[in-house]
């Protein structure tokens, strides 16, 4: 099955289609190229993914082992480098909610988050930070 419909909407804009849901995004180029930077860019989505992949397996792994982990939140940071124009780094910064987790469950969730499918499908020369704040 086919996973989304993209179209160019000029000026540096796409508009994406979730086929199976029919949930659209909108990306725009950033400001530092030559975009409006007035939404998620590519290189935004590629990172923002990183953090739901996280979280997702996270709360697959949490309801597994009946660990709460409502209200985590997680700030991505972006870093770009230049020639060639790519995604350098991206920082993950997780703030889990005021529980008082085991060390059990803090390896347990970290482990998860480490081995997403999109951790595991970014190029390697990519370097993924990951802080956990408890």
């Amino acid at each position: 099955m086919k996973t989304s419909k993209i179209v160019y909407n000029g000026s540096l804009r796409t508009s994406a289609t979730h086929l199976q849901s029919g949930q659209s995004i909108i990306t725009d180029a950033p400001t530092d190229n030559n975009g409006k930077g007035e939404a998620f860019s590519p290189t935004d989505l590629l990172a923002t993914s990183l953090g739901c992949c996280m979280l997702t397996i996270m709360g697959i792994v949490a309801g597994r082992h009946n660990i709460s982990i409502d209200g985590t939140t997680i700030e991505i940071t972006k870093i770009m480098e230049s020639n060639p124009r790519r995604v350098g780094e991206i920082i993950v910064e997780f703030t889990m909610p005021k529980v008082s987790y085991s060390d059990k469950e803090k390896e347990l969730l970290e482990h998860a988050a480490h081995t997403c499918p999109v951790a595991k499908s970014l190029n390697a020369e990519l370097k993924q930070t990951v802080l956990f704040n408890y």
